[in-house]
């Protein structure tokens, strides 16, 4: 079989199936798994794939730039939004990550129950200025200007005084395998630590986030309290995460 057939018979897998395994692929193809994995770094440097331990995933598109991403899926971005807003209670100080579909979770927000929402996103903080009952926390920091989020360690350094009930956490990326995933280091760090420090964390993915992975892990799947997702999401591309008992919320 020529390379180029073999690494075309990869992108078919990789599209049917969601990820590569090298073992499986050089059984299929009786060849050995050095083979493949030679392949696959090479299919990874023409940026045809991602490449993870054991085998390969498919690439998560480039996000535009977040003036552009507050205008993309508007609908579904609201239904979310909704559905996260419906979990918060009386009393609770709840965490609000960065991102265009956590920013539709303070549009929904109940306005006749008092609560603390604590946000390291100057643009979040600013979605609330004329909320009638919520209490506003701004985490400082760098900003990275892409998720407009603050991060590093003055950012870290005031989050670990907090004990969130509730923490609604941004993702690029969502795999059963290779879990929650973003774009950058610092930022994974922040979100991973935020985590840590909240009594339950859920997660708002899109559909075009599912079975992907971005650069820098943040949490396994089965970690968090429940994803957020579309209701009509493909209920067979949902049974990888509720065979690791991650609760699905439907929106």
């Amino acid at each position: 079989m020529l390379t180029s057939q073999r690494k075309a018979l990869i992108l078919d897998i990789l599209s049917r199936e969601g990820q590569v395994v090298a073992k499986a692929a050089a059984e299929r193809f009786s060849l050995s798994e050095d083979t493949i994995r030679r392949d696959l770094r090479e299919m990874a440097a023409d940026g045809l794939l991602k490449r993870v331990h054991g085998g390969a995933l498919p690439l998560t598109p480039d996000l535009p730039d977040f003036s552009v991403r507050k205008e993309i899926a508007l609908d579904i971005k609201r239904r979310l939004g909704a559905k996260a807003a419906s979990l918060v209670k009386a009393g609770q100080t709840i965490f609000l990550d960065g991102g265009t579909t956590n920013a539709e979770i303070v549009r929904c927000l109940p306005r006749d129950i008092p609560f603390t929402v604590a946000t390291h996103s100057p643009t979040i903080a600013a979605e609330l200025e004329h909320h009638p009952t919520a209490e506003v926390i701004l985490i400082g920091g760098r900003i990275y200007k892409h998720s407009m989020v603050a991060t590093g360690a003055v950012a870290m350094a005031a989050i670990s005084l907090l004990r969130p009930d509730i923490f609604f956490l941004g993702v690029t990326a969502a795999h059963p395998t290779h879990g929650l995933s973003t774009g950058d280091f610092e930022e994974a760090a922040i979100k991973r630590h935020i985590a840590s420090r909240s009594a339950e964390t859920y997660v708002l993915v899109t559909e075009e986030k599912l079975d992907r992975a971005s650069p820098f892990p943040i949490l396994p799947v089965g970690e968090v309290s429940g994803l957020i997702v579309p209701a009509e999401t493909d209920s067979t591309q949902l049974q990888p995460y509720r065979q690791i008992n991650v609760a699905i919320l439907e929106a």
